[in-house]
């Protein structure tokens, strides 16, 4: 029976990469990546037994979904997950840089220690796992990475935090590689996405009660959409018209909008923590 393509998935136990997990069952087998073991094997289980139910029975040859228990923020969390993204026997076919964090900080108020740690899981990590997946894929002339960025990453709309800055960073490192390897047969996408409802602005604590209910996303949605703008081969996914019709206006605004618009926002960072 033929093997069903590998998908690994970081930050796989909650929001996003939950949801990516949940959607990708139906189609690949699971490597699931975060650091709490005991949520990971929970998801492992969910998956599994939602792909069982809808196919009668577990595929041969795959067993379900694996876990691995890794901090990306670490050199050893990221060599983990890399020697399994380049197993000889099983390579992953479609990565997804899912794990982040956010710093409810205003940067002059931060850190040493906590500013390198969102640069050693947003950018760093992102960086690692995917110069592990793509030496591979472009010798097998296929594969795909999708690296979870944000719309905050279009421009500067938060002052005093550095989450946008790592996110500017993802966008235009997935834009660029992306590029590269397109004629392999390889795909690279940043997928973009404005508020979203999971546990991340929660952990980070950030304060979200004045944001309009409209301004939320649902997480499967963003996954659905993008997969699809995967499968069309775009570069970077923005989804929902909602988010779309955001990011053509920080592009082509006027500067001197934009800034007055970002001092409205100002009072969002870094409440209750001084």
């Amino acid at each position: 029976m033929t093997q069903r393509p590998v998908a690994l998935i970081t930050g796989a136990t909650a929001g996003i990469g939950a949801a990516f997990a949940r959607e990708l069952a139906k189609t690949h087998d699971l490597v699931l990546v975060a650091r709490d073991k005991a949520r990971l094997e929970a998801m492992a289980a969910e998956t599994t037994a939602a792909r069982t139910t809808a196919a009668g029975t577990t595929a041969a040859g795959t067993g379900g979904a694996e876990v691995l228990a890794a901090d990306l923020s670490t050199p050893e969390g990221c060599d983990l997950v890399a020697a399994r993204i380049t197993a000889a026997d099983r390579p992953v076919d479609l990565l997804v840089n899912n794990a982040g964090m956010s710093l409810n900080t205003p940067f002059p108020r931060s850190s040493v220690e906590r500013e390198e740690l969102l640069l050693r899981l947003n950018v760093n990590a992102v960086m690692r796992l995917t110069l592990a997946a793509l030496p591979g894929m472009t010798a097998r002339g296929r594969g795909d990475i999708i690296n979870v960025s944000s719309v905050s990453g279009f421009a500067a709309m938060m002052p005093g935090s550095t989450y946008p800055a790592t996110k500017a960073w993802v966008t235009n490192f997935s834009e660029s590689t992306g590029q590269l390897v397109r004629a392999d047969g390889v795909r690279v996408m940043a997928l973009c996405p404005g508020f979203t409802r999971t546990e991340f602005h929660q952990r980070a604590g950030i304060e979200t009660a004045k944001t309009p209910s409209w301004l939320w996303l649902d997480a499967g949605s963003v996954v659905r959409d993008a997969l699809r703008d995967l499968r069309k081969g775009k570069l970077v996914s923005v989804p929902s018209w909602k988010y779309k019709m955001v990011v053509f206006g920080v592009r082509h605004a006027p500067q001197a909008l934009m800034r007055r618009v970002a001092r409205g926002t100002r009072s969002r960072i870094g409440r209750g923590d001084h």
